[in-house]
């Protein structure tokens, strides 16, 4: 093999180790072997093992932001959906390493492993704003998508270590909570709830949002629920509330524990 040519063979065989073990349980010599060269060939390469895995990790960088490309084309949450099915395939691929490493837990750790996963939380994040195509996102929207993609990352490795459920309902529910925490911060921001209007109008029933409004529906005809939503929203008893009041005429309950008569005396509400 030609330099340029052994150099990337080790960083691929490399790579493939560390996908498959904590960086801590691969030694040099594991690595020499599986790529077929001697020990002194890889240190000729490489003055160690965390100067390989900082190298083979910014290879799994590159190709982890790649998989955030998406055309930006069809209803937002089904791009996700499509994003999120490429990331999580790459965090199933890749999972000792990078789940040791993004837990904090790797003596492989160190500030050029960091700087790399920064790099693809940063790459990531850009590419989800682009897809909202607002010209300038507000600190709130940002902090949003950054909390989103920090929660992605937490939820695919805690999958790592149960696998409890299916990896499509994995992806499904990742991209419904983006819509949510995205619905929500519209509510605080007028810029984004203008926007806000032309997604949902985009989106199909059958899709991500769809099936997320179906639920939020069918959670709603869960007894109380929506009579306890009202109230909240309007300050007004629940409806519940307001009938009260017995056989015997009683007074209706004005609030807290049924008290509050129409003629100021406190009378008890009666069942």
């Amino acid at each position: 093999m030609s330099v340029d040519e052994r150099r990337e063979q080790l960083i691929a065989v490399a790579l493939e180790l560390f996908s498959r073990r904590a960086p801590e349980e691969v030694s040099i010599d594991d690595i020499a072997a599986a790529a077929g060269a001697s020990r002194p060939l890889v240190y000729h390469y490489f003055p160690g093992k965390q100067a390989l895995y900082e190298e083979s990790l910014r290879r799994a960088g590159r190709e982890l932001s790649a998989r955030f490309e998406e055309p930006m084309e069809g209803p937002l949450s089904e791009r996700l959906l499509r994003v999120m099915g490429r990331y999580l395939d790459f965090v199933q691929s890749h999972g000792p390493g990078f789940a040791a490493l993004l837990r904090g837990g790797s003596v492989a750790a160190s500030a050029g492993t960091s700087a790399v996963i920064d790099d693809v939380r940063r790459a990531a994040q850009e590419q989800i704003l682009a897809h909202l195509a607002i010209p300038s996102p507000s600190p709130g929207l940002r902090l949003t998508v950054r909390a989103w993609i920090a929660n992605a990352e937490i939820t695919s490795l805690e999958w790592l270590g149960e696998r409890s459920v299916p990896l499509e309902e994995l992806q499904l529910h990742l991209v419904q909570e983006f819509v949510a925490a995205l619905t929500l911060t519209a509510a605080r921001e007028p810029a984004l709830a203008a926007e806000l209007g032309s997604f949902l109008a985009d989106e199909h029933p059958d899709g991500p949002t769809g099936r997320l409004v179906r639920d939020l529906a069918g959670l709603f005809a869960v007894p109380g629920i929506l009579d306890a939503v009202t109230a909240l929203a309007t300050g007004e008893p629940a409806s519940g509330d307001s009938e009260s009041s017995g056989a015997d005429g009683g007074s209706k309950s004005s609030g807290p524990g049924g008290v509050g008569g129409a003629d100021g005396t406190g009378g008890a509400a009666t069942g």
